[in-house]
């Protein structure tokens, strides 16, 4: 990773791989300027979701859901075990794309169109994501900020897709007016 692709740090004095002695480097999201439209970003690693995972996040949510939290009730219903809440499919979904795309780079989430889930993901399975950039356009009200068009989309370890999103997010630019 190059300094231009990372935030240096003057407090830490660690040399990194491929860093000038002391210098450090922090990983970070991109700027407005560096989210190109077509650009396809493939998130790594992936994510195991587990029973306990999935129990914690439905309870913390308040959605008893008998299909996420009943283990026998769930085996007489269509999919025959419990499914992971597509909510925290859809979290998972967009927390794999932070550390490449928005940490410290982004200012709003701003909205989610499109949601779909095409295929349950189950206790234990991995999830693997990727973002395409649709669409951007400069910020009218915010100067220094970009709106970008995401689109999101998780795989399983099987690589059959089990969530799709779009999502509008505003970015910084990395030049500030």
């Amino acid at each position: 990773m190059s300094t231009d692709d990372a935030l240096v740090s003057p407090s830490h004095t660690s040399p990194g791989h491929g860093t000038a002695a002391g210098e450090v480097v922090v990983q970070r999201g991109r700027y407005y300027e560096e989210l190109e439209v077509d650009a396809r970003y493939v998130h790594r690693p992936g994510r195991t979701l587990t029973e306990a995972d999935n129990v914690l996040f439905s309870t913390l949510t308040m959605n008893h859901q008998a299909l996420h939290l009943d283990a026998a009730w769930s085996a007489t219903q269509p999919f025959g075990q419990r499914l992971v809440n597509s909510l925290l499919t859809l979290s998972t979904l967009v927390g794999l794309s932070v550390a490449q795309l928005s940490q410290g780079t982004i200012v709003a989430n701003l909205g989610f169109t499109e949601v779909m889930f095409p295929h349950p993901l189950f206790h234990g399975d991995t999830l693997y994501a990727e973002t395409v950039v649709t669409a951007k356009r400069l910020s009218r009200s915010r100067p220094g900020q970009g709106v970008v068009t995401l689109e999101h989309t998780g795989r399983n370890q099987d690589d059959v897709v089990v969530v799709t999103a779009s999502r509008n997010v505003l970015f910084l630019c990395r030049e500030q007016p």
